[in-house]
């Protein structure tokens, strides 16, 4: 098909669901290439291979959510703002709680996704592994912008971009100088405050920014989080080619856990506490436009108050945690250059070392610390002008597990100037988190003597020998500029098939029958693959002055021999945003969000097996902008859940307890909140 023709079919789909100028603008394409007007260059992405890249030449699909477009929504937390990103199924089992996968599949504690802050490793060493969204050591105030890389990008990252890459990276400290502050207050309890401030001299720059949030959470549900960071950035160019750059962040955060009813008090009603760190040194080096030394250190600490006393059978005062604190220590090193005007190529050896403590949930003893090994390399090569070959190779050491290769290539064809085809295969495994492997839980009733006493419950038992699953992805995608109607569409074709995925499984007690019934559980690996097939794509258009869209869509063939684990993927997702600038200061974003059934992880009771069911959901923020005695200050309405009661993510053992199973136990609640912003 030609390709003016392929165009105007691809805009037509997309007319359906969108307003219909956009409809009266696809006809415009009609006219030859040359009378278009003109359209601005392509953003420059750094995460999809570690080269500085146009969107159009980078080795898969990157969706970027920038500083103005974050603003935009008004969103309290980074988690939320995913939900916007065509493959990402997001969830909230409570207020405080967020679920985050790329095309679902993800455990309680979701580990299939790199989550970077300025190339740094945020993932939680210690036992379940994942990220406590709730408690980043940044605000929101301060990205600039998030690259995702959506699909395999592990030979970039290692083992944790398993399924892809979120990269969070903040505003550089030499902009925006001067101050500036934010209070929300709304229902629910909603309180927040954000206060920022960036000076220096001419090379030195720093910002600092201390934030809190509180809220009350979902209604019904004991739900509060109170949270506290403080974030330091700072750049100092040391000369013209030499630059370093310090990073320190610091969270507390204090939530309300748990149900009154639940199994034996197995997820009893708490209050809970989490403290994390962090301490982060770059240095670059610039030597010419296209050649880069960097070398990066950082260290990360986390820990976690969980304790609480369960019952049941006669049993009383029974103690039970989650208590635990870990310490991540990383170096890299990276090098980039040009090996001829049409090839360039990055390589880079990297080094990790993991410690965890929790002798609750490791009860055979502390799982041993975690070395990690990395060199990798990626070529970018322009073989011809309209043809380009991305080759990227990885070469991992985990702990005790083999020396694994990570591959992948990618080939992208410009066919016009506004027309870009792209295809590629890459394989990836993924590192597995240490409960999974060593977690051996066993409860004892009160005053029992661990060492010598006989446990009455053993909810879970360790796997050491699981082995690691894989991926290999083939994918063909499309990304298309229409400049008539200052839109681009990115589509993505994918088959992802997994094997040795990792399930729970019910296994007898090691030591026979308990006195508590509670089941006995082991991580394993699934015997069969589990394959995701299907087509996702994003729509972002600016049809005329002051009105931009969104259009998220994805639709997804979930084929394993285990229903409970295809259950764990929504089989569509949708999100429609609406930007619109009034004039005169006034704006309004609208985002209307679509989710399929849905049941996130896999609970704390293994056996009870519940879905969400399908919801639509609203977001709204109308704002005013204006200046005061010279300085700017905004006012903005915000709402997000509006609209009917639905329930996101399931307890799933609580769910089981319910006389209607399907009444939600912990519907979303519905959250609005004004927010007053002043920069000085």
């Amino acid at each position: 098909m030609p390709l003016l023709p392929l165009r105007r079919t691809l805009l037509a789909t997309l007319a359906g669901v969108l307003p219909l100028q956009l409809a009266l603008a696809a006809d415009s394409l009609r006219g030859a290439g040359a009378e278009l007007p003109f359209f601005e260059e392509l953003p420059t992405v750094l995460s999809a291979s570690r080269l500085p890249q146009a969107l159009n030449e980078a080795p898969g699909s990157v969706t970027i959510l920038d500083r103005e477009f974050i603003r935009a929504t008004g969103y309290r937390d980074v988690a939320r703002l995913l939900r916007l990103v065509p493959g990402m199924q997001v969830g909230q089992e409570r207020g405080h709680s967020q679920w985050v996968t790329y095309h679902g599949l993800g455990s309680d504690y979701p580990t299939e996704i790199q989550v970077l802050i300025d190339g740094r490793s945020v993932y939680a060493p210690s036992s379940f592994g994942g990220v406590d969204w709730s408690a980043l050591p940044l605000t929101i105030q301060e990205i600039e912008r998030i690259e995702v890389v959506r699909g395999t990008n592990s030979n970039a990252y290692g083992a944790n971009a398993f399924l892809g890459v979120i990269n969070i990276i903040t505003r550089h400290s030499h902009q925006d100088r001067g101050a500036s502050g934010q209070i929300n207050v709304g229902n629910h309890g909603i309180t927040d405050t954000h206060a920022s401030w960036t000076g220096g001299s001419d090379g030195l720059g720093v910002r600092l920014s201390a934030a809190q949030t509180r809220d009350n959470g979902f209604t019904g549900v004991r739900d509060s989080r109170h949270s506290q960071t403080l974030s330091l950035r700072s750049d100092y160019r040391i000369n013209a080619r030499d630059e370093l750059t310090v990073r320190a962040g610091y969270n507390h955060t204090e939530r309300d856990q748990g149900y009154p009813d639940s199994t034996f008090g197995n997820n009893a009603e708490r209050a809970t506490g989490t403290e994390g760190s962090t301490i982060h040194l770059t240095w670059r080096r610039t030597v010419a436009d296209d050649e880069e030394w960097l070398v990066s250190l950082y260290r990360n600490h986390e820990s976690g108050i969980d304790r609480w006393l369960a019952a049941g059978l006669g049993y009383t005062d029974v103690p039970l945690n989650r208590n635990r604190s870990a310490d991540r220590t990383n170096v890299e090193l990276q090098h980039r250059f040009a090996l001829n005007p049409q090839a360039r190529l990055v390589w880079g050896l990297e080094s990790r070392r993991d410690q965890t403590t929790a002798p609750f949930l490791f009860a055979g003893g502390n799982p041993p610390a975690m070395n990690l090994y990395r060199a990798f390399s990626n070529l970018d090569w322009r073989i011809t002008p309209d043809w380009a070959l991305n080759l990227g190779g990885l070469l991992e050491k985990n702990g005790s597990v083999a020396a694994q290769f990570i591959p992948r290539a990618f080939i992208n064809w410009q066919a016009s100037p506004t027309d870009t085809f792209r295809a590629g295969y890459a394989r990836a495994w993924q590192q597995r988190n240490l409960f999974d492997l060593y977690g051996d839980v066993r409860a004892y009733s009160a005053n029992s003597n661990p060492k010598t006493d006989r446990p009455i419950a053993w909810p879970y038992v360790a796997n050491p020998d699981l082995r690691t699953p894989r991926v290999d992805t083939f994918e063909i995608g499309y990304l298309g500029r229409f400049p008539a109607i200052d839109g681009t569409l990115d589509v993505r074709i994918f088959n992802e098939r997994i094997n040795d995925f990792v399930i729970r499984h019910i296994v007898p007690s090691p030591i026979g029958p308990l006195s508590l019934p509670l089941p006995t559980s082991q991580f394993i690996n699934l015997s069969s693959p589990v394959v995701l097939r299907g087509i996702e794509y994003q729509f972002r258009t600016k049809p005329r002055a002051g009105t931009e869209f969104l259009l998220s869509h994805t639709i997804i063939d979930r084929r394993t021999d285990d229903p409970e684990v295809a259950k764990r993927t929504a089989p569509y997702s949708a999100s429609l945003t609406w930007l619109q600038d009034y004039g005169h200061g006034w704006t309004s974003t609208a985002s209307v969000l679509r989710m399929g059934p849905l049941a996130g992880g896999y609970g704390y009771v293994p056996g009870c097996d519940y879905s969400a069911r399908p919801y639509t959901s609203l977001d709204l923020r109308i704002a005013r902008a204006f200046r005061l005695d010279g300085r700017k200050i905004e006012v903005a309405l915000n709402g997000i859940n509006l609209g009917s009661s639905h329930q996101e993510i399931a307890d799933r053992s609580e769910q089981c307890l319910q006389a209607n199973p399907a009444k939600p136990v912990n519907p979303a609640s519905s959250m609005g909140w004004l927010s007053l912003a002043v920069e000085l």
